[in-house]
């Protein structure tokens, strides 16, 4: 039995045969803008808090004094990074890296006890675009003045109030890539650059690409990084589980749902606490209905509980139809004490353990951190005689000053017998069975310095000798050995 032929030339819609070339698909789905309403409550109140406290955080520490120097600097181009009184080099990259792995685990942390806390209170996305709807608001209105501004034809009044919103908007974006570009040059030395128009080319791009970033995100983007930018948000449900805290709709209080008089009660209707206000619709930033159930674009901030509360508060009803609870809580009605004692499961308590040993390992570490670094490498050239009839060995030391004074090292090697030391710009100090020299470093620099080794002919072997290089600082007391080889040729 043969299969019929499939006409290509046509896709059949609608019970109608159209030809392909005039089927369009779109690859984009359209999205109608979304008007935050504005509310009030104890969530936005610590939202807010939040956005003050990152805020000047942000703004304010490039300009903050440590020794003479910007308290955090990451100086990129001297290849030194300050932080407070810390100073790290590029060698230093455990630690770098132990911090973003401390970063990783409390974030998994956090998002296995109450879901997308970050995305909803300390995101610089979400920040921002709390910054940038704030100002908005203040400037168009709230929520229905904004859309009806929008929907009016353009005029001299609208372009005008466009214009004011998005010149705000721009200054306060370009202050922004200002400060981001103070974090990697002097703070104090851009500045006067960027008020004389006198800034280098690098400093000038990443300061407007950084302000631009802010002002498309916030000003245009908002909700579309969080739903599609974002991976945060895709991977979040491998975190969850039925104990974490998620703000939900307590569906067994809330449906059925139904408008109602508020000197009506809930019996004579036979209706649920919701009124079908859809308020927690027109708050929500990412404009989703949290009655639906859990999704990966709520980024929990809290908003539609707050207005809930308040509507609650005027219907006469108990608050929390919408609230910070779990699944496993509203299918068995705990009381907010058992919902407490279910967030102390195994993978909670795993996470906690890790998280604070690394914590402790770094701070350790920290603590006992050498205050500066020494690194050997060979001279490319092979052990020789030299004319006095003695073996050579010649070497590259760096030594880094990590402290933010000057520090003077004596340096002495280990493993040899009546060994010479001859060590660029070191002045020589005489000891019991061996020469050392010392080297003066200044601060936060670091110095190359040529060290040769001389040994009397025949007091080696030929091959490989195993020596110990031995830096002390006479000001802090501490002591760095680094390890390397003598070579001492055939005869």
């Amino acid at each position: 039995m043969s299969e019929k032929p499939v006409d290509k030339t046509a896709v059949k819609v609608s019970e109608k045969a159209i030809p392909l070339e005039d089927v369009k698909v779109s690859l984009y789905k359209a999205q109608a803008k979304i008007y935050p309403k504005n509310v009030t409550g104890i969530f936005t109140s610590w939202r807010w808090v939040m956005v003050w406290v990152t805020q000047i955080f942000f703004y304010g520490v490039p300009w903050l004094d440590w020794g003479g120097r910007q308290a955090l600097l990451f100086d990129l181009e001297g290849k030194r990074f300050y932080i407070f009184n810390l100073v790290f080099y590029p060698q230093d990259l455990i630690y770098l890296t132990l911090i973003l792995i401390i970063s990783a685990l409390a974030l998994f942390l956090f998002t296995a006890v109450a879901g997308r806390l970050w995305c909803g209170f300390t995101c610089p996305q979400t920040v921002y675009t709390e910054i940038f709807l704030w100002i908005e608001a203040k400037i168009e209105g709230d929520r229905p003045a904004r859309m009806k501004l929008d929907a009016s034809p353009m005029s001299a009044k609208k372009l005008f109030i466009k214009f004011k919103k998005h010149l705000i908007w721009i200054i306060f974006s370009l202050f922004t890539g200002f400060t981001f570009v103070g974090y990697f040059s002097p703070i104090r030395e851009l500045a006067g650059s960027y008020l004389s128009f006198n800034l280098g080319p690098w400093e000038t791009f990443w300061v407007f690409f950084y302000g631009f970033a802010t002002y498309g995100n916030a000003g245009f983007m908002r909700e579309q990084v969080c739903k599609y930018m974002c991976p945060y948000a895709r991977f979040q449900s491998a975190m969850f589980d039925d104990d974490t805290l998620i703000v939900t709709y307590d569906t067994l209080r809330g449906e059925p749902r139904g408008g109602r008089s508020r000197k009506a009660t809930q019996e004579e209707h036979k209706l649920g606490a919701c009124v079908e206000c859809s308020l927690c619709v027109q708050v929500c930033p990412t404009g989703i209905d949290i009655r639906n159930g859990l999704q990966y674009e709520c980024i929990q901030c809290g908003a539609c509980a707050d207005v809930c509360d308040t509507v609650m508060d005027k219907m006469g009803y108990e608050k929390g139809l919408i609230k910070f609870s779990t699944q496993n809580a509203l299918a068995n009605r705990w009381t907010q004490s058992q919902v407490m004692q279910h967030i102390k499961r195994p993978r909670v308590l795993i996470y906690t353990a890790i998280l604070g040993a690394l914590v402790i390992g770094l701070l350790a570490s920290l603590w006992i951190r050498t205050p500066f670094r020494v690194n050997v490498v060979r001279d490319g050239v092979m052990g020789r005689m030299t004319n006095d009839g003695k073996i050579e060995n010649v070497y590259r030391l760096q030594i880094m000053n990590g402290t933010e004074l000057t520090q003077h090292y004596q340096l002495k090697v280990n493993g040899l017998k009546d060994v010479e030391i001859e060590a660029e710009a070191a002045e020589e100090q005489s000891g019991s069975d061996t020469h050392m020299k010392s080297i003066e470093v200044k601060p936060t620099e670091s110095r190359w310095v040529i060290v040769d080794l001389k040994v009397p002919d025949g007091s080696l072997k030929s091959g490989s000798h195993k020596i110990e290089f031995e830096v002390f600082s006479q000001e802090d007391k501490d002591t760095v050995q680094e390890k390397s080889v003598f070579l001492v040729p055939r005869n």
